[in-house]
């Protein structure tokens, strides 16, 4: 989740909103710039970086886009855009790289909510803006993974909040030996950035889980994925951040709201395709006793966790797990450290979409080592339900062979044009079933068996949206009505007040910015038993 926009934005909150605040502290235009080390040899890499040729010649766009001789950032052109629907307006270009190498992304851009970055295997690179009033410079630096020849450097506005504008892109790095830039088909790409939060103490862990196997590659499922069962029990799990952003004692939260279903939050590579917390290298899951104290609570208590691996910001674990049996195993080894029965695929940012024969792979591999694991798919909405990228990431997992239990929607910030927050949340779960239908060929009843709607509490990032305590309670009967397989929401770190004498967030990671009491929303989301 909203590691969003932590999804946050979300998710699902997460270092993206630290981003804003930071760069409000900077006065540099509300972004934060993320410099890399030095390059020797710095070459610009991008075919018509400037849109100079007066078109959009180089770049694989999005028909929202086109190119106007004002306003502009330099030159005579530039590109402008008004995200629309579920496009979200992005032109995207693939450029030759060197593996084991940096390379710095810029470029200047203009309007609210506009992202650059790049992707593509041992990459993880973005920044954003929420409000660029004039133009201002985007930044963000990587490395190239030790197999990596190309990236696709993408720009995008996002749903719902105006036209953007982005001018004068350069990537500069090393270039290949008779490399250079070529365009592909674009994807339709919807992160939700998020905010990160900063850690704090937990109880003292209990002893680990005893191991278990590891999947072999040869290994292939023994049920259908195009129709699985619905999944039952798990009904109204909240996510909750263990290490971020001053997580509640588990204690307190059981005894204070009642809750005792959690989706932790979040799994990452620490590099070399090693399971870490907010993918921290100081907090690997293999030594971990601080979570796993918190797990064992929790079933002290009655309930039980999933543990979501990915979020909008850091490195999905499908991204330097250079095979689907090195997944596999990466993943399993977080199963067995906590016993897990169900896990959370936040494929956010860059892993939307990406690498999915790898990623479903891996899923395939672990439902054939254990057909009970609970899989659910996390993923980000647009005003019309799924993105173009969920839609794909789901017909991949069927014609893959690859389960998925559950499809949890997060229902929030796609933006509020007009109507209320309670019909817009409806709106697009009712888009979202009839998408699983033509999916899946389901009937309606099948498709809300499968559904998980996820809600944000307060503030999310879209200063449009506005989640109270009376939307949560609208929401609960209409899930209810429908027969859900899940309510949740991002999360639990939110559910209080904030503290009047402390400057806070827009959406803050650790309390709501709306009036409220302790665990409110809690309470109104443990009322759902499906």
């Amino acid at each position: 989740m909203i590691e969003k926009p932590a999804r946050g934005q979300v998710r699902r909150f997460r270092r993206e909103l630290l981003a804003v605040c930071t760069a409000a502290v900077l006065g540099v235009g509300g972004l934060m710039a993320v410099d890399g080390s030095a390059q020797a040899d710095s070459t610009q890499l991008l075919v018509n970086p400037g849109f100079e040729s007066g078109s959009l010649s180089g770049w694989s766009c999005s028909p929202l886009d086109t190119v106007v001789t004002a306003p502009v950032a330099s030159g005579g052109y530039a590109l402008s855009a008004t995200p629309a629907g579920q496009d979200d307006a992005q032109c995207t270009q693939t450029v030759a790289v060197v593996p084991n190498s940096t390379y710095t992304l810029t470029g200047q851009v203009e309007g609210d909510y506009v992202y650059l970055g790049a992707t593509g295997t041992g990459v993880t690179a973005s920044n954003w803006t929420p409000s660029a009033a004039s133009w201002t410079t985007l930044s963000t630096s990587f490395s190239t993974g030790a197999s990596t020849t190309s990236v696709q450097v993408y720009v995008h506005g996002w749903y719902g909040e105006g036209t953007f504008g982005a001018d004068s892109l350069a990537l500069t790095g090393p270039a290949p030996a008779g490399g250079g830039a070529s365009s592909s088909p674009t994807p339709t790409t919807s992160p939700t950035p998020s905010a990160s939060p900063t850690a704090s103490a937990s109880p003292t862990a209990s002893a680990s889980p005893t191991a278990s196997a590891t999947p072999t590659a040869s290994a292939s499922p023994t049920s259908s994925p195009s129709s699985p069962p619905p999944s039952t029990g798990f009904t109204h799990p909240v996510y909750l951040m263990p290490l971020d952003n001053s997580p509640q004692a588990i204690s307190d939260i059981v005894s204070n709201s009642g809750e005792n279903q959690f989706l932790l939050a979040f799994v990452l590579d620490s590099g070399n395709c090693t399971p870490a917390w907010d993918g921290d290298a100081t907090s690997p899951v293999s030594t971990d006793t601080t979570v796993l104290a918190d797990v064992n609570a929790i079933r002290a208590a009655g309930g039980d966790v999933s543990v979501s691996f990915g979020g909008y910001n850091g490195t999905e674990l499908g991204t330097d797990c250079g095979s689907s049996a090195a997944l596999a195993a990466a993943y399993q080894q977080v199963i067995t450290k906590y016993k897990l029965t169900r896990i959370d695929l936040d494929w956010e940012n860059g892993s939307l979409d990406a690498n999915m024969a790898v990623r479903w792979g891996a899923i395939k591999l672990l439902e054939a080592e254990d057909p009970s694991l609970q899989v659910s798919l996390t993923i980000p909405m647009t005003t019309v339900g799924l993105p173009d990228t969920g839609k794909d990431e789901i017909q991949q997992a069927i014609n893959d062979g690859a389960r998925i239990d559950r499809v949890n929607i997060m229902d929030f910030d796609f933006g509020l044009d007009s109507g209320t927050e309670t019909a817009a949340a409806e709106g697009v779960a009712n888009d979202v079933v009839a998408q699983l239908e033509t999916l899946y060929g389901w009937n309606a009843a099948t498709a809300w068996a499968h559904l998980g709607v996820q809600l944000m509490n307060g503030h999310t990032d879209q200063p449009s949206e506005l989640f109270t305590q009376s939307t949560f309670t609208d929401l609960l009967g209409f899930v209810q009505a429908n027969h859900a397989a899940q309510f949740s929401y991002w999360d639990i770190n939110r559910d209080r007040a904030c503290d009047p004498s402390v400057v806070h967030n827009w959406a803050d990671g650790a309390c709501s910015s709306v009036t409220q009491n302790p665990y409110d929303f809690t309470k109104i989301i443990t009322q759902y038993n499906g």
